[in-house]
C-alpha cells in the first residue's frame, strides 16, 4: 500500500533527511518528450544531479520527436523489465500512455508525471508541474492590464500546441482567456469561445516554424491582430518573425509561457511582452527525491494543498509591470532561467 508524505516546497522535501540510496538496489527512469528541447534538457540535468547526489542509478529515455508516443511506451516497458523503483515521465499522449503506466504501477513502480498531467491525472501516483492554468492566467491578466481600455477592442490570435489538445495546451490557452476577461465555454476545449475579439486558433507544434506558419494563417484571417497568445516561447519567436515580415513587429503584443533563457532574453529585447516562467529542474529533482523516498519506505508525495498535483511554481517575467499582477523583472528571470 503506497503511503503519502507531505511537502510543499523543495526546502521541505530536502529536510526530510533522505539518505543516499544503494546505487545497486535503487534505480529510476526519466522519460521525456524529446531530448533536444531546452526544457527537457534542463529537466534531465536536474534529475541526473539529484540521482548522483542520492546514489540512484538513472536511465533516461526520450521520444525521437515531440509526439512520439510509441517510443515512450517502449521505454516504460524497459524500465519495468529492468526492475526500476520509479519512473518520471512527460507524456506525449496523456491518455494513450495510461495503459503502460498502469502496467508499471501494477509492477510496483512509482510513476510521477512531470510538467504534463496524465488524463486522468490520477493515472500517475503524483504529478509535479507548473499550474499551467495559472501560467496562462498571469499573461492574460498582464496583457489586458497593459492594453487598458483598448482591451475591449483587442484582436487576439491564439497560437496553440496541437489539434489533439494535450492537457498543458488547453490549460494555458484557457487560463490566458480567463485572465484577459473572456468568458470560457468548455474549459477543457480550445477554440469554442464566442467572444468576437478572438480572431481564431491555430496550431504550432510548439516550435518556431509552427509559430511562424500559424501567425501567417491568422494574419490572413485578420491582418489587424494586435494581441498574440503563444503556447511557448519558440512559437512566440516564430510569430514575431511573421509579424516582422509585414512590418508589424512593434505594434502587436505577444505573450507566452516557459521561462527559458532565450525566451527571457526575448522579453528583454521586446519580442515578447511578458512570459510565465516554469521550473523544470525543480520538477525533476523533486521527482528523484520522491522515488528515493518511495524506495526507502513506500511513501508517495502528497499534492499541494487545494490541488490534485504538486505545484512547482510559476512567475510572470516582464520589465513592464502592471498594477494588480505580481511579476519579477527580466534580471530576476535570467537568474532563474534554463536552456
Amino acid at each position: 500500500m503506497k503511503k503519502l508524505f507531505a511537502g510543499t516546497a523543495l526546502a521541505m522535501m530536502a529536510s526530510t533527511g533522505i539518505a543516499a540510496a544503494d546505487a545497486h538496489s535503487t534505480s529510476a527512469c526519466l522519460i521525456t518528450k524529446t531530448d533536444t528541447n531546452p526544457f527537457f534538457v534542463k529537466m534531465r540535468e536536474g534529475a541526473m544531479a539529484k540521482a548522483e547526489e542520492l546514489g540512484i542509478t538513472l536511465n533516461t529515455y526520450a521520444g525521437r520527436v515531440d509526439g512520439d508516443h510509441e517510443t515512450q511506451v517502449q521505454a516504460i516497458e524497459t524500465c519495468i523489465a529492468d526492475g526500476a523503483s520509479g519512473i518520471l515521465i512527460t507524456a506525449s499522449d496523456t491518455s494513450s500512455i495510461v495503459p503502460a503506466v498502469e502496467q508499471a504501477r501494477e509492477a510496483g513502480l512509482l510513476v510521477i508525471a512531470l510538467d504534463t498531467p496524465l488524463d486522468p491525472i490520477d493515472a500517475a501516483d503524483m504529478t509535479f508541474a507548473t499550474d499551467n492554468f495559472v501560467a496562462g492566467e498571469l499573461i492574460g491578466q498582464w496583457a489586458a492590464a497593459a492594453l487598458g481600455d483598448e482591451a475591449a477592442n483587442a484582436r487576439i490570435a491564439m497560437l496553440d500546441l496541437a489539434v489533439s489538445q494535450p492537457t498543458v495546451g488547453v490549460l494555458r490557452d484557457q487560463g490566458f482567456l480567463q485572465g484577459f476577461g473572456i468568458d470560457l465555454a468548455d474549459p477543457n476545449v480550445n477554440g469554442d469561445e464566442d467572444d468576437p475579439r478572438i480572431v481564431g486558433n491555430d496550431v504550432t507544434a510548439g516550435n518556431e516554424e509552427g509559430g511562424r506558419r500559424a501567425m501567417e494563417n491568422l494574419l490572413a484571417v485578420d491582418p489587424m491582430v494586435n494581441v498574440v497568445y503563444t503556447i511557448n516561447e519558440p512559437a512566440a519567436a516564430g510569430a514575431y518573425e511573421a509579424l516582422k515580415s509585414i512590418g508589424r513587429e512593434n505594434d502587436v503584443l505577444i505573450v507566452s509561457v516557459d521561462g527559458g533563457c532565450p525566451g527571457v532574453q526575448n522579453v528583454a529585447d521586446g519580442v515578447i511582452g511578458a512570459t510565465s516562467q516554469q521550473y523544470p529542474l525543480l520538477m525533476a529533482s523533486l521527482g528523484i527525491e520522491a522515488i528515493a523516498q518511495y524506495a526507502e519506505d513506500g511513501t508517495v508525495p502528497a499534492p499541494t494543498e487545494g490541488k490534485n498535483f504538486f505545484d512547482t511554481g510559476v512567475a510572470l517575467v516582464t520589465d513592464q509591470p502592471v498594477d494588480g499582477v505580481e511579476s519579477i523583472s527580466v534580471e530576476e528571470g535570467m537568474a532563474l532561467c534554463w536552456g
